[in-house]
């Protein structure tokens, strides 16, 4: 693990996640600690070079607002606040917090006052991102004013002496003008960080440490064929070769051939020593589907059907000393981070029932964001089509089909994603585009073929543009493009007899249709 070290306290923020990618970012790794969870031991254990305080939802002054031992300040180390946690900052060491006269969220003008500290690379004004009710009124003894709005007499401040930095708006964001370069700035010139966080040495590292906790032992492997757990193979094979066994369930809910892709990389004649079993358990997890409509089921029936195949397989196997999961940073985030609110369930983070028996879970990548394993895979060897796959739900197309799912709209959707992902290559439209995929509705429209009437399913196609995922907006795809790709599908996809391209940004939407 790298040397150098940016903890995040969090204190409920909904951007936790992209301070971290963003200390990332610049070499130096970084880690989210709820405030509950976290006290002057542990930050002392932690050994951070700097400390970064999240936002929040509530106000610095409450009865029950979420809050830290004041012994923090006295620990020589270097504090960042942000939103809320600029606002706690000044509220213990005796500022003012009072509720705002005019609230400000999104966009707004920010004028600097002074450069000296982390805001030496800004603007005379720049456009930030603010999303607060209350403002710091009044700044505490030592601090000096480097930024305000129309609106908010304290937009920044620092305490250079001390190393406390606040800002009231969002660095983190990409709507935030030279954000990324202010936390550059405290991480590398105020908090003196070394960028040792590198993926070849992260894979090492991970390589001799699974090593040295598996032993002779056995480790077994639930394989989806996503990036997160290919690498999690390609590691744990290049640490332990045919000590691990990996189970990959085909629930018949994979994208076009990407069942079989995932046999040819780790199978037999693949290029990973390891056992490999392929599980194919398609009509079974059909019957378990038949007549769940609604999302959050959906997910749950696929899950609790994965996990009795694979303990199924795992019997078969023998005895088995260590399960392998391809569980990121950002599953454990979503899945409950202190007082963060759950996202949405993952059927790989506190998912596993308790007839599962095995002496230890290893999670190598539980410490990573995507690109960083993606990059992972790479520094391991993995191919380029495989790390690049596009981001895939973990139930599959169980997920971008609404409504029951059936074979026949298993196949539908498959065929009409595979087309749509074949035009967008042809158009060399790729690498723009973060995300893309086709996805069945659950209404069925009248059209015409030739002379005869049709009743038959329609087909939402999503694309997005984003950098991480928190925000998106819709990738504007040339027409002609989906004009090709709507002839295709309803030419060459049996049951299909309109297309319709999903414009909605994330917010209000998401990325995915459920």
């Amino acid at each position: 693990m790298a040397e150098n070290r940016i903890l995040i306290v969090d204190f409920g923020g909904q951007y936790n996640q992209l301070i971290a990618r963003r200390v990332r970012e610049c070499g130096v790794y970084s880690e989210i600690r709820g405030y509950e969870s976290i006290d002057l031991n542990g930050i002392r254990e932690f050994d951070p070079k700097g400390i970064i305080f999240t936002g929040g939802p509530q106000s610095a002054y409450g009865e029950n607002a979420p809050s830290i031992d004041d012994g923090i300040f006295e620990l020589g180390v270097p504090i960042l606040g942000i939103c809320y946690g600029a606002q706690l900052m000044a509220y213990r060491l005796g500022g003012k917090i009072e509720s705002a006269p005019t609230s400000e969220y999104g966009r707004t003008e920010v004028v600097v006052d002074g450069r000296e500290g982390i805001l030496r690379t800004a603007d005379d004004i720049n456009v930030c991102w603010m999303s607060h009710t209350d403002y710091i009124s009044v700044p505490p003894e030592g601090f000096d004013v480097t930024a305000h709005t129309d609106d908010c007499p304290v937009a920044a401040m620092e305490d250079r002496s001390r190393g406390f930095y606040a800002v009231q708006f969002h660095p983190e964001v990409n709507h935030t003008e030279h954000g990324a370069e202010f936390i550059r700035n405290f991480v590398l010139d105020v908090c003196r960080c070394d960028q040792d966080w590198q993926m070849d040495s992260f894979a090492d590292s991970q390589i001799a440490a699974v090593r040295e906790k598996v032993g002779n032992g056995k480790v077994l492997l639930a394989l989806s064929g996503g990036v997160d757990s290919s690498v999690v193979a390609a590691l744990l094979a290049k640490a332990i070769g045919p000590q691990l066994t990996c189970v990959f369930v085909d629930h018949g809910l994979m994208r076009k051939n990407e069942a079989d892709e995932v046999s040819s990389i780790f199978g037999k004649e693949g290029q990973f020593d390891l056992n490999f079993v392929r599980v194919d358990a398609a009509e079974r997890f059909y019957a378990r589907l038949a007549g769940a409509t609604e999302p959050e089921r959906k997910r749950k029936i696929i899950g609790e059907e994965f996990i009795r195949v694979f303990e199924e397989e795992s019997k078969k196997i023998g005895a088995v000393d260590f399960l392998a999961q391809g569980t990121i940073y950002p599953d454990i985030i979503e899945s409950g981070l202190g007082k963060s609110a759950v996202i949405k369930s993952h059927h790989n983070v506190g998912g596993l029932p308790d007839y599962v028996d095995f002496k230890e879970i290893i999670e190598p990548l539980r410490m990573l964001f995507k690109d960083e394993v993606r990059q992972l895979g790479r520094e391991l060897g993995l191919p380029e089509y495989l790390v690049s796959r596009q981001p895939f739900p973990g139930p599959g197309l169980g997920v971008r089909i609404i409504g029951d799912v059936t074979a026949e709209k298993v196949r539908i959707v498959q065929d009409a994603d595979a087309i749509y992902r074949e035009e967008i290559d042809k158009a060399g439209l790729a690498g723009e585009i973060s995300q893309y995929y086709a996805a069945l509705t659950n209404m069925q429209t009248v059209g015409v073929m030739g002379d005869f009437r049709t009743y038959d399913h329609a087909i939402a196609l999503r694309a997005v543009i984003t950098s991480d995922f928190m925000t998106a907006t819709a990738a504007e795809i040339p027409w002609d493009v989906l004009q090709r790709v709507m002839t295709r599908i309803v030419n060459e996809v049996e049951h299909v007899n309109r297309v319709f391209y999903d414009l909605t940004s994330k917010p209000p939407g998401t990325v995915e249709l459920e």
